[in-house]
C-alpha cells in the first residue's frame, strides 16, 4: 500500500470515528429530553419502560382539566408580554452599546447579562426582596417584569453580534439624505438587523415559557405557568399528566429552535 492510499485510509478512519463519536455525544444529551415524548403516552401511571399500552388520556387530561388550562393561557400571557419588553429593552440596550462613544461599556455589558451568570435562586430572592416594597408579588405585572429582566440578556447579545455586520455607513447616509432617527431606524437599521432581534425575542420567550423558580418566589396561584404546574404536580402528587406536559413543552422547544434554525439559515442566503 502506497503512502497515499494509507494517507486516505487514516483520513476517512478518522472521519467516520468522528462522527460516530459525535453521534454517540448527541444521542447522550437528546435521549434522556426526548424519552419523555413515547412515555407520555403509555397507559401506566408509572414512570417505567417497557409500555403497558398506548392512551391519549393524559393529553385529554390537560385540555380538560381548568388548572391546566389556565396555567397554559398565563404561561402564553405572561411569555408574550415579558418577551415584547425584553426585545424592545435589549435592541435599545444593543444598539446603545454598539456605540463607539457610548461611556462605561465594560461596566454596564456585565451588569445587563448578569441574570444570565447569576444563580437563579439569587435572581429570585433579589427580585423578590425588590418587588414585595412595590406590591408587585403575586401579580401578573411582577412576573412579567421578572421574566422581562431575564430575558433581556439573550437579546442584548443577539443583536450585538448582528449589529457587528451592519454597516453605519448606511445610517450616516440615510441621516444625509433628511431621514428623522426614527425613519433611519426603522427603514435602514431594523431590516438589518431583525434576524439578530428575532432570535433574541425566541430566546426570551423560551426563557419566561421555561423559568420556575422566580414564579415559585413572586408569583401567586393566579400566575400558575406550564413549569409551575408541573412543579406542584411533582410535589403533590406524581401523575402521569406530568409526563404528557414535558412532551407537550419537548416539541415547543424544538419547534422554536427550529425557527431559530430556520432565521440564521434564511439570513446567511440574504447575505450571499
Amino acid at each position: 500500500m502506497t503512502v497515499e492510499a494509507t494517507t486516505v485510509l487514516s483520513e476517512r478512519l478518522a472521519r467516520r470515528t468522528l462522527w460516530v463519536f459525535s453521534a454517540a455525544v448527541l444521542i447522550f444529551l437528546v435521549a434522556p429530553v426526548l424519552i419523555v415524548i413515547p412515555l407520555s403516552f403509555n397507559q401506566s401511571t408509572y414512570f417505567s419502560y417497557p409500555m403497558t399500552g398506548f392512551t391519549l388520556e393524559w393529553y385529554e387530561t390537560i385540555f380538560s382539566s381548568a388548572e391546566w388550562r389556565a396555567a397554559i393561557a398565563n404561561s402564553f400571557i405572561i411569555g408574550l408580554s415579558s418577551t415584547a419588553i425584553a426585545t424592545g429593552l435589549g435592541t435599545l440596550a444593543a444598539i446603545g452599546l454598539s456605540r463607539p462613544s457610548f461611556p462605561f461599556r465594560g461596566f454596564v455589558v456585565p451588569l445587563l447579562i448578569a441574570p444570565m451568570i447569576i444563580p437563579i435562586v439569587v435572581v429570585a430572592v433579589s427580585l423578590y426582596l425588590v418587588f414585595a416594597p412595590l406590591g408587585l408579588i403575586n401579580t401578573h405585572l411582577g412576573v412579567i417584569l421578572a421574566h422581562a429582566a431575564l430575558g433581556t440578556p439573550f437579546v442584548v447579545i443577539t443583536v450585538t453580534a448582528r449589529l457587528m455586520a451592519f454597516d453605519t455607513n448606511l445610517s450616516r447616509a440615510a441621516a444625509g439624505l433628511g431621514a428623522p432617527p426614527w425613519t433611519s431606524f426603522r427603514r435602514v437599521m431594523l431590516p438589518q438587523i431583525m434576524p439578530g432581534v428575532a432570535t433574541g425575542g425566541i430566546f426570551a420567550f423560551a426563557t419566561s415559557f421555561d423559568e420556575v423558580v422566580v414564579i415559585l418566589f413572586i408569583g401567586g396561584t393566579e400566575q400558575r405557568t406550564i413549569p409551575r404546574q408541573m412543579w406542584a404536580g411533582i410535589r403533590d402528587q406524581i401523575n402521569p399528566t406530568i409526563l404528557a406536559a414535558s412532551g407537550l413543552l419537548t416539541i415547543f422547544a424544538i419547534a422554536l429552535f427550529l425557527t431559530i434554525g430556520w432565521l440564521q439559515g434564511s439570513n446567511s442566503t440574504k447575505r450571499q
